[in-house]
């Protein structure tokens, strides 16, 4: 019997429901990775919602959409500030050694930088838990738990053939990354930062409509999706060095108005420049095997 993309689409909500409540637990625990994996299955599911809209009534999908933003956007400053500090760990082991730079310089480093983002994670981690405590949060999880079985769909259109409502999704989904890498040519250095991002975060949601969509469509979808997925890492390792590279650069401001040595600083600035250029170099090649896949 062919599977309708009421059907199809009712698995794939099931699956990223059931990843975003197993993390809630871990991250109440604080457990290593949980806050990630907890924001990861939110803007998942909030993307599948995004992409495959059209089988669903609209004010609803519009209203959780927006409850999984905020969730989102919760669980992002905690994750910001644990990679920032992971990030920073790293760039000092890998270059704060150097013999140029005195014992007393490097904790000063240390201090503003990794133990400042381990702070910083420390108040986020706390706000997650209010929201998770909140009455908004326990609304949403009821829906969300709902949903898993009984989402508001369009009966007219969950009925379509999934092969077909899915084909059509993710052609327009890839179509849409397309359209931006076009544009990446054509403009300015500083607005071509913002571009790439752009080109992530839609690359992001065309592999997360692929996932949803391969049991349905099978490896065409799981291709494109792995394609989708090379362009988002390789373009999300080169953000990462450039918000790093920003945050950096923040704060040696506010170590040379403190008066400290900012030497230090401008070594890893330069570093992540660098890291920023290495990750960028694997652009090219991603954004072809996208639109030739």
């Amino acid at each position: 019997m062919t599977a309708t993309a009421g059907s199809a689409l009712v698995t794939a909500l099931s699956d990223d429901v059931d990843r975003l409540l197993a993390a809630e637990p871990e991250v109440r625990s604080d457990a290593p990775d949980s806050v990630h994996q907890m924001r990861v299955a939110t803007r998942r599911l909030r993307s599948v919602l995004r992409s495959y809209r059209g089988l669903f009534q609209k004010d609803p999908v519009r209203a959780m959409g927006e409850e999984l933003k905020w969730l989102a956007g919760v669980l992002g400053v905690a994750r910001d500030a644990e990679v920032m500090a992971d990030r920073f760990e790293k760039l000092l082991a890998k270059h704060g050694a150097q013999g140029e730079h005195s014992a007393e310089e490097r904790a000063a480093v240390t201090a503003r930088l990794v133990t400042g983002e381990h702070e910083k994670y420390a108040a986020a981690h706390a706000a997650v838990l209010l929201a998770l405590d909140s009455e908004r949060y326990r609304r949403l999880r009821e829906q969300l738990t709902d949903w898993r079985s009984d989402p508001p769909l369009r009966s007219s259109r969950a009925t379509v053939p999934a092969v077909d409502f899915f084909g059509v999704v993710l052609e327009r989904d890839r179509d849409r990354v397309e359209d931006l890498i076009r544009q990446e040519t054509t403009v300015t250095a500083t607005d071509r930062v913002e571009l790439l991002h752009d080109i992530r975060k839609s690359a992001k949601r065309l592999r997360y409509s692929c996932e949803a969509a391969e049991p349905a469509l099978g490896d065409a979808a799981g291709e494109l999706g792995k394609n989708a997925k090379r362009l988002q890492t390789v373009l999300g390792d080169h953000r990462d060095a450039v918000e790093s590279q920003h945050a950096i650069y923040g704060v040696a401001a506010d170590a040379g108005a403190a008066g400290e040595e900012t030497g230090l600083y401008r070594v890893l600035a330069g570093a992540e420049d660098l890291a920023a250029r290495q990750a960028l170099s694997g652009y090219p090649d991603a954004a072809a095997a996208l639109s030739a896949g």
